[in-house]
């Protein structure tokens, strides 16, 4: 059986059964560990798979984003120890990007206390934080209103961006794997591939509940940022495959 039909194999079975062990993987196939390991890492880089502890399953499609006002009560312990490790990796005098998020919003709680960065956003909820509690300068990017995420998108945001010179920019997701950064919002395309041009510097924060999804547009491939800081429930044949494209890998704790 050549890698085509074996792919071809793989996805139908994880199509009819939700999860398949690596054990019967092998016997299916008719093939060694380190082959079906292969073709797996090839799927999972493909955005086709997803590693499981033993096995593999169909990633998991996110037809809508959760609204601010949902995402601001999950993962909230994790969110907090991302962004106290995020605000370890910013220099004295930096420029930097807060993405609109509720991870974005924890690394910017850990900002209140300086005077010294130039922060640009498309986030309402960080602007306002940032506003009452920082003396730090602030851009907001401006742009088409998303209600739900409390944030700006579409060309007019993506425009901003291509006219700044960003030092550090911290990304948010929500829904990503080996392939990359996707969503379910169009307008929201623009603005993650504007910063990614924009920036010297790019780092994905998010905590691992977004990992292993997709959504209907890929925004930009993993192999863009520099590192992702995420918590301890990443898998580890995700954090090895993370590390042979070049993307360190911070766990917070």
């Amino acid at each position: 059986m050549i890698p085509v039909e074996r792919h071809q194999k793989i996805l139908s079975l994880i199509t009819e059964r939700g999860v398949v062990s690596i054990s019967e993987l092998m016997e299916t196939l008719g093939v060694s560990h380190m082959t079906v390991r292969r073709d797996v890492q090839k799927l999972e880089q493909d955005g086709l798979l997803l590693s499981v502890s033993g096995g593999v399953r169909s990633p998991e499609r996110l037809a809508a984003e959760p609204s601010h006002q949902d995402k601001s009560v999950m993962f909230s312990q994790q969110k907090d120890a991302i962004g106290r490790l995020a605000a370890q990796q910013i220099p004295h005098n930096s420029c930097i990007y807060l993405d609109a998020g509720t991870t974005t919003l924890s690394l910017a709680r850990q900002l209140a206390a300086r005077d010294d960065l130039l922060i640009v956003t498309n986030d309402f909820v960080i602007a306002g934080f940032l506003i009452e509690s920082s003396q730090c300068r602030m851009i907001h990017t401006g742009g088409t209103l998303c209600r739900e995420n409390c944030s700006c998108v579409g060309e007019a945001a993506a425009q901003a961006l291509r006219n700044l010179f960003i030092d550090i920019a911290f990304v948010s997701a929500s829904s990503w794997s080996l392939r990359g950064l996707s969503t379910p919002n169009e307008d929201k395309v623009a603005v993650k591939r504007a910063i990614v041009a924009a920036s010297s510097k790019r780092i994905l924060l998010s905590d691992t509940s977004k990992y292993g999804r997709i959504a209907t547009y890929l925004a930009t491939p993993l192999t863009v940022f520099d590192s992702i800081i995420t918590d301890d429930g990443l898998p580890i044949a995700a954090q090895d495959a993370l590390r042979k494209i070049d993307v360190e890998v911070l766990v917070a704790r």
